[in-house]
């Protein structure tokens, strides 16, 4: 690799680490505000999840494995992962305080196991997506910047939706945030992984797409939108928090089009 693909590469994973906080920052200032949009925060969160999971890391794994057996069992192997790593962590936090099920994560200062599940799950697609980048422009300058153009599409929402549920299982507002950033940073371990070693991990990319899609799904499946059932809320809000999911599929949707017209 040479020194204008380390620059190009780390200018572009720096820039994506740091938007992510851009709209998040928005947000965190208005205290009332941000427990006012709560509920809308986990909707677009669990939408641009399932959206992530379904319309771009699967079918890009299965482009990359060209094996449906492989993808459905690694896929498989994220999902129940997750099941099991969630089940560990609801007996962690029982064990040292046998409240009862709080949404929110607040019972005696403990937090929800969605919130260490999601800050798993989103670090992985977050190294995930700086391999790529730094893929991207050993390959070519161009192919790099309309790369990290895609991610940064993706990224935005996802950490804004991200930082609500952080908030969402008990985290203060300023453990979100530097919580949020620690994760948006494993996208410059994962470039510098591919810049020191080369572009030899593209296998390896590809075995953590549908791993990653199955914790995507589990998280947005299993706690999110349950949650969001069990909120006993009026009509209005229900109806808006099922807009606002269906938003976050939407824009996944929406980016995924943009690529394959830019492709």
């Amino acid at each position: 690799m040479d020194a204008r693909t380390w620059a190009y590469t780390l200018g572009a994973v720096s820039v994506v680490s740091l938007l992510s906080l851009v709209g998040v920052l928005t947000i965190a200032r208005d205290r009332k505000r941000l427990e006012s949009l709560l509920g809308v925060l986990v909707s677009l969160a669990a939408g641009v999840l399932l959206g992530s999971a379904v319309i771009h890391l699967l079918p890009e794994a299965a482009e990359q494995l060209q094996n449906d057996l492989v993808v459905s069992t690694l896929f498989l192997a994220g999902f129940l992962g997750f099941f099991l790593l969630e089940g560990s962590l609801w007996q962690h936090h029982h064990h040292f305080g046998d409240e009862p099920h709080v949404p929110q994560g607040h019972a005696h200062g403990h937090h929800h196991p969605v919130v260490a599940m999601n800050l798993i799950g989103d670090g992985a697609h977050n190294f995930i997506d700086g391999m790529v980048i730094a893929a991207a422009f050993a390959a070519d300058a161009r192919l790099g910047l309309v790369t990290t153009l895609a991610v940064v599409a993706h990224e935005v929402p996802q950490e804004i939706g991200d930082f609500g549920v952080l908030v969402f299982g008990g985290l203060s507002v300023r453990k979100a945030l530097w919580y949020n950033f620690l994760s948006s940073t494993m996208a410059i371990a994962g470039a510098l992984l591919v810049l020191i070693i080369g572009a030899r991990f593209q296998s390896l990319i590809a075995v953590l797409l549908p791993l990653t899609a199955g914790s995507f799904l589990y998280i947005a499946a299993a706690d999110l939108i349950p949650e969001l059932h069990r909120h006993d809320a009026p009509r209005r809000e229900r109806m808006l928090h099922t807009a606002t999911l269906l938003v976050g599929v939407a824009l996944m949707v929406l980016l995924r089009v943009v690529e394959d017209g830019l492709g």
